[in-house]
C-alpha cells in the first residue's frame, strides 16, 4: 500500500462493513484495516490509529456505536480494544 487511504475512504469502509454486518453484530477495526490494506500486518497496523479517529467521528455523528466489552462507550472514554456496531434501530 503506497498511499494511505483518505479519511473519506476509511469512513466509507467502516460504514459499509458495519451496516453489512447488521444489527446485533460488530466489526473489529482490524477487519476494516485488512479489507483496505491486505493481510500484511506491517501494512494494515498502520491504519489502526486513523481508523480509531474516523470511528470516533462517526460515533459522534451517531452513525456507528463504539463498544468496549460489549457496552457502548463515548469516543472520549475509549481506551484499548473496541468494536464497532450500527446504531440501535439500524
Amino acid at each position: 500500500m503506497s498511499d494511505a487511504p483518505s479519511p473519506e475512504t476509511l469512513r466509507a469502509e467502516i460504514l459499509r462493513m458495519v451496516h453489512e454486518r447488521g444489527a446485533g453484530k460488530t466489526v473489529c477495526p482490524s477487519e476494516v484495516a485488512r479489507s483496505l490494506a491486505g493481510s500484511d500486518e506491517k501494512v494494515w497496523r498502520l491504519l489502526m490509529q486513523p481508523i480509531r479517529r474516523v470511528a470516533a467521528a462517526l460515533s459522534d455523528e451517531g452513525l456507528v456505536v463504539i463498544r468496549r466489552k460489549g457496552r457502548p462507550v463515548a469516543p472520549a472514554d475509549l481506551k484499548g480494544i473496541y468494536r464497532l456496531s450500527p446504531p440501535e434501530g439500524d
